[in-house]
């Protein structure tokens, strides 16, 4: 039976008694899980970012060094001596994937390549056997859940406070922006053949839903870089693909309603389908029990693509941080919803320039997120920016042009890298110079106006390989990384003093 038109909107609005119900049961849940970890800590660690930013990197990493007692000197559980040993347990959600750690670890530090991207949800247990900073003879357990995630998953969290008509209105109106309108033709050209109150039509859905996601995908290619691009699992369908929820698109609407039995009812009723079959379990079941959370930033590949690009993945951030249900942990909020009371921003591939230029880039974080942060804050939330490399690929040298000495990284180019002429083959080591990052970051949203014509021609960020592994405690290969430990700190420092 078809529900009248408009009813999936109204729904989106108005608590249903299923709601009400799932928010009693995540309630009983949370103060469950609350009271457990009275007896044993544990912080569930969310780490998300849009493709790209290195997920599987970071977790890969923080995951080594606390195994393998890590140089992790701003750490100061693990500098003072304080972490006795940390060890991997069998992954507690039954129905999550657990995150191929030993696999991750063998392409760095054997083959030398880096990890396949997040394409899914996966999980980690590690347990961190420590010592009390005020009573170093009371010894303790951590239990330190790590929830690896897309970010665009994080995109689609909005979706749950919007009907399909406003839905369709600002999706058209950011395909019709910027570079997107010239991605967007194909798309749009179909559209317009398009009549929302003609008879539903699965070929029609089929056909639309198929431009809609090439238009989606082509936004993604590094040479545009857009970011803000929901539905997240139109990109990445996985068991889903080809099913009703993921076969819709926005149409040009005349108001919010839609007439029974129409294109636009169809296209309305499967995008709720899709809320519920694909955001609402996401958000209940992994989202909403998190305490901590870093979003890693892709920043380098929004430069390298231009401004749009820049202001893009503003916009993407902010709504990043707008879902997040943020605020201090306590028991009245563990009666109703767990709340993520720290969160990291970090500006992942910071290797990838010379150390002068890591202030100024976190300099460019903390521009891009201010006004969401202070929003995060002001509700009780702890929100820091970092520049950082989980894994540093590249060395700094001071190399001569002429009579100058210039600051410049080393490294190994991945394999089919490119740079004007030049192409790489995997092997060769070069020095590059990645250039100087603006002192004031307003530039990097202006246009790139303000920079010098030198500073514009070396905008471009090469991609390297993984650094050959160095012998570490009982020959275990170590990973050299930047700020790792201070990202540590900020994340459990203090649930482990």
């Amino acid at each position: 039976m078809r529900e009248a038109p408009g009813a999936y909107l109204k729904s989106a609005q108005m608590p249903s008694l299923t709601h009400i119900t799932e928010e009693i049961r995540l309630a009983g849940r949370a103060l469950g899980e609350f009271g457990l970890g009275l007896f044993h800590p544990t912080v569930r660690l969310g780490v998300t970012g849009l493709s790209g930013a290195g997920k599987t990197v970071f977790i890969t990493a923080l995951v080594h060094q606390l195994l393998h007692g890590g140089r992790l000197p701003v750490f100061e559980a693990l500098s003072s001596g304080r972490i006795a040993r940390a060890r991997l347990e069998p992954q507690p959600d039954d129905a999550v994937p657990r995150f191929d750690y030993e696999t991750h670890v063998h392409a760095l530090t054997e083959e030398r390549r880096w990890p396949e991207s997040t394409s899914r949800i996966s999980e980690l247990r590690l347990v961190i056997e420590y010592q009390s900073a005020r009573r170093r003879s009371r010894n303790r357990t951590l239990t330190l859940d790590i929830v690896d995630y897309p970010g665009e998953w994080l995109l689609d969290l909005p979706l749950l406070t919007t009907g399909y008509a406003q839905w369709s209105a600002d999706t058209l109106r950011l395909s019709r922006s910027g570079p997107r309108a010239v991605l967007a033709a194909r798309w749009h050209n179909h559209l317009a053949t398009l009549d929302p109150d003609a008879p539903e039509n699965e070929q029609s859905a089929l056909l639309a839903a198929a431009l809609f996601t090439d238009y989606l995908k082509a936004c993604r290619n590094e040479r545009y870089a857009m970011r803000l691009l929901p539905p997240g699992r139109f990109l990445m369908p996985g068991d889903l693909a080809g099913s009703p929820a993921l076969t819709f698109a926005p149409l040009e609407l005349a108001g919010t309603e839609t007439s029974p039995g129409s294109l636009a009812a169809m296209m309305e009723r499967r995008f709720e389908a899709y809320k519920d079959v694909v955001v609402r379990p996401f958000y209940r079941e992994h989202f909403a029990r998190l305490d901590r959370q870093i979003v890693l930033v892709d920043a380098l590949a929004a430069f390298n693509a231009g401004p749009d690009a820049v202001k893009d993945l503003e916009n993407a951030l902010a709504a990043i941080l707008g879902s997040f249900r943020t605020g201090r942990s306590t028991v009245a909020s563990a009666l109703f919803r767990p709340r993520i009371d720290r969160i990291l921003f970090a500006a992942t591939k910071a290797d990838h320039l010379h150390h002068t230029s890591h202030d100024k880039l976190e300099r460019f974080l903390a521009r891009m997120t201010e006004r969401a942060i202070e929003r995060a804050k002001f509700s009780g939330a702890t929100v820091d920016v970092i520049a950082l490399a989980a894994v540093r690929a590249t060395r700094e040298a001071m190399v001569a042009r002429g009579r100058e000495k210039l600051p410049a990284i080393t490294g190994k180019p991945l394999a089919g890298e490119a740079f004007g002429r030049d192409s790489f083959d995997g092997e060769t080591e070069i020095a590059s110079f990645p250039g100087d990052l603006p002192d004031d970051p307003a530039a990097l949203f202006d246009g790139f106006r303000g920079l010098t014509a030198s500073d514009e021609s070396d905008y471009r960020f090469l991609r390297f390989r993984p650094p050959p592994g160095e012998a570490g405690r009982a020959g275990t290969p170590t990973l050299p990384h930047l700020r790792l430990a201070r990202a540590l700190q900020f994340l459990l420092g203090d649930r482990l003093a």
